[in-house]
């Protein structure tokens, strides 16, 4: 769907005020007699809290005011949740716990807020917050998942008189007649830890009450402005259209600041209403280490039954997801979960159950990926079991169970994140199958080269694996566009931008409809006050949800253009055209008029206008899909393992992937390399490590590992093209894509590599000391 604008490779608009430092992130937000907070936080993982004495700090020069829980009022209550529990599953279990501003009685993780001062300077608040003296018990910390929902487990909520927090069953067919048919049944039992997404930026916000209008301006690290307006209000007692909330550049976003109605968004609103000054807080490191929500802790228990041929029959996976002390984002992960784990494979007979664990640990929301990865992990790893018990090529297993071109849209039975049934559009699974095999020389790899290198001592392995993302999901997204008496046009949309972007990507979309350079367009995303309405960009759902919601205002603009100048220069309307800011007669070129000359004539500031008429070029237009388009993927690499050090080192990675319309290659490649760099993370660099008494062991960039660009390999990318029916455009997601299937195709590769101790690894991250381990368990047994 290539035109002037959409799909051209276009440098990105907002990257000239990036790189010269002249882009606005909230740090960068100066108020005159800006105050600032810093949050005491709990060492203790789990304990009462007996006292707090505050007394000292407040005495501290400097110090403008200290609050406690206590000092709150009728603010401290749970707030609200971010998304509801799904009502289309039948026996749903789900005890709400939310977050609350600051802990009163108990805290339920380590760096949980019990008290926050506001003073002239950071420097102050953090010298006075050392003061403030609070007498905890310490109680057993609920750390191990399995443990936790045992008799005896000390209880993060006594009136629940459980640690479980939700359960969840779905079925699609029988698997338990399948399994009664199977010829063989391969199970596993799979790990998965928790990592962080170590965004560059981390939280922040900026508060500001004006007594005089009466309303409070928030620059906020948010993905979802709207949203956390709307929900500030209701907290704060205020109406909607007293806050304003600015979402300006953000340092990356990555799923845990979708999280709305976190305690720092509410207690530094709340102060600057009681002080009636600007406060500001920023996360430091060590406070994103550990009190920033995570992701990635799952342990399932998953089988699948075959015939002798490979066919799959049914697939069976129960499982526990650890949701951390408060669950607050519901069930998003774990439906994800549950609808990516069959992926592009049918699967006629799929059961699939969870429990979710409350533990003494940070709350868990989406990270890059948002349980996609876990689902894929897990079935891809039952495809490679399958297919060495079979004696089968791991492709070909892959290949004979996928769901073909002309089977969609193929239904899955398993209600997902938009609590709907989960739908695939479209697709050509076998397709990007070949394509990765030929880009990575999966033939001559296994027959020729890897030979050679076994040969010469090298340990070198192949591992390939295929992906599904759900993305673009609804509700909707809305967008307005503007032309100016300047010809140059104003675009506004209600999502956030953390990277992706949008400021480019969203002005081809217009530039596209409406014959104007993308540079000639100002888009403004995340700024409550220049859009109303709208979710959030969370879910790979910005393109998708709010380009299509672009697409569809230019569109109206566009209608109103052809319509006034089909009059002014007496010529039908489908003998126009817009180009370079104007409008002509298609086939006489001089019967022209700009785009700012038609803007100043449909805005008349004396005169009668036609009855019905609406002042100047703007339109507004919303768009919400049916249910989510999915993107898909074959991700291959080859992998070198050191036999004396057990490091890994990626030496090529490609990726054949499919998101229906490109509308920037560049910035579409530039997703995936950022997905595959987290991807490499989750696979052999990052884990949190925590003790039994919850205190996390490695909360800074010196113990906790992220890949270093020198650690990426040259990332190959294949554009397949299957549009999506779901919208005008043909869009797919393509946020998450690179992080999902990397960890499964990195062990694939690791287990090639060393054939001669026949792994069977089930768990990532790996690093090169659990490598070492695994291989020595192997030589034992």
């Amino acid at each position: 769907m290539a035109g002037k604008y959409l799909g051209q490779r276009l440098k990105r608009n907002e990257d000239p005020r990036l790189l010269t430092g002249q882009a606005l992130f909230v740090d960068d937000v100066q108020l005159p007699g800006m105050l600032h907070a810093a949050f005491l936080r709990s060492d203790y993982a789990h304990a009462w809290i007996k006292s707090i004495d505050p007394s000292a700090a407040r005495q501290h020069p400097g110090v403008v005011a200290v609050y406690t829980a206590a000092d709150l009022g009728k603010i401290w209550k749970p707030g609200p949740l971010n998304v509801p529990p799904p009502s289309g599953i039948p026996g749903v279990v789900f005890n709400q716990r939310t977050q609350v501003p600051m802990a009163k009685d108990k805290v339920r993780h380590q760096g949980e807020a019990v008290a926050v001062v506001i003073a002239e300077s950071r420097y102050i608040a953090e010298d006075a917050a050392a003061e403030i003296v609070v007498d905890y018990e310490p109680l057993e910390a609920v750390i191990d998942l399995e443990k936790a929902l045992g008799e005896g487990s000390p209880l993060l909520y006594e009136d629940l008189g459980t640690n479980l927090a939700s359960f969840v069953h779905q079925e699609n067919g029988s698997y338990a007649e399948a399994a009664a048919r199977a010829d063989l049944i391969v199970k596993t039992h799979i790990v998965m830890e928790r990592g962080t997404a170590a965004a560059l930026e981390n939280r922040g916000y900026v508060a500001s009450w004006d007594n005089k209008s009466q309303s409070l301006t928030m620059w906020a690290t948010t993905q979802g402005p709207i949203a956390l307006r709307n929900g500030l209000a209701t907290i704060l007692g205020l109406s909607e259209h007293q806050i304003r909330v600015i979402a300006p550049f953000v340092g990356g976003g990555f799923g845990p600041k979708i999280l709305l109605y976190q305690p720092e968004e509410i207690v530094v609103s709340w102060a600057s209403l009681q002080l009636g000054r600007p406060v500001k807080w920023i996360e430091d490191r060590q406070e994103n280490f550990g009190d920033t929500s995570q992701e990635r802790r799952q342990i399932h228990e998953a089988e699948m039954a075959l015939t002798r041929d490979g066919k799959i029959l049914g697939v069976k996976d129960v499982f526990i997801h650890d949701t951390g002390a408060y669950n607050s984002y519901a069930l998003t992960i774990p439906l994800n979960t549950q609808t990516h784990t069959t992926g592009p494979y049918k699967v006629a007979n799929y059961l699939t159950e969870y429990r979710v664990v409350f533990t003494n640990r940070i709350l868990v929301t989406p990270l890059r990926g948002a349980g996609r990865t876990y689902g894929t992990f897990v079935m891809e790893r039952l495809m490679d079991k399958a297919a060495k018990r079979l004696g089968m090529d791991r492709t070909e297993i892959r290949r004979m169970n996928m769901i073909q071109p002309d089977e969609f849209p193929y239904k899955t039975g398993i209600v997902g994140q938009d609590f709907a049934k989960n739908v695939l559009d479209s697709g050509n699974y076998p397709a990007a199958l070949d394509k990765a095999k030929e880009m990575i020389g999966y033939e001559a790899f296994l027959k020729e080269e890897q030979p050679r290198l076994r040969a010469e001592g090298k340990h070198v392995g192949l591992g390939i694996s295929f992906f599904t993302e759900g993305s673009g999901v609804g509700p909707y997204e809305g967008a307005r566009i503007t032309v100016e008496a300047s010809g140059k046009v104003n675009l506004s949309t209600g999502v956030g931008t953390q990277g992706q972007g949008h400021f480019t990507s969203f002005a081809q979309v217009a530039a596209e409809q409406l014959g104007v350079d993308p540079k000639n367009i100002f888009v403004t995303t995340g700024d409550t006050e220049a859009f109303h309405w709208g979710a959030g960009t969370f879910a790979s759902r910005g393109a998708t949800v709010a380009g299509s919601a672009v697409n569809a205002a230019a569109l109206l603009v566009r209608q109103k253009i052809l319509k006034m100048a089909s009059k002014i220069l007496e010529a039908p309307e489908e003998e126009l055209e817009l180009a370079d800011g104007m409008v002509r007669v298609a086939d006489i070129p001089s019967r022209c008029i700009s785009l700012a000359e038609l803007a100043v004539k449909a805005n008349p500031s004396r005169g009668a206008v036609e009855p019905g008429t609406e002042p100047g070029l703007e339109a507004t237009a919303y768009f919400g899909p049916p249910y989510g388009a999915t993107a898909y993927g074959c991700c291959a690499m080859i992998v070198e393992v050191d036999p004396d050090t057990f490091n890994a080192r990626i030496q090529r990675l490609v990726m054949a992937h499919d998101c229906g319309t490109v509308l920037n290659p560049m910035i579409l490649e530039g997703q995936i390399h950022g997905g595959v760099g987290l991807g490499l993370g989750n696979s052999f660099f990052e884990k949190l490590e925590m003790d039994d008494n919850g205190q996390l062991q490695n909360a800074s960039f010196m113990d906790y590992l992220i890949p270093r660009a020198s650690d990426l390999p040259p990332i190959e990318i294949a554009h397949l093209h299957t549009p999506s029916p779901l919208n005008p455009l043909g869009i797919k997601g393509v946020g998450e894509a690179g992080a999902i299937p990397i960890p499964p195709a990195f062990v694939q590769a690791v287990e090639d590599a060393l054939p001669e101790y026949n792994l069977e690894i089930s768990e990532a991250p790996l690093s090169p000391n659990r490598l070492f381990q695994i291989v020595q368990a192997a030589k034992q047994a």
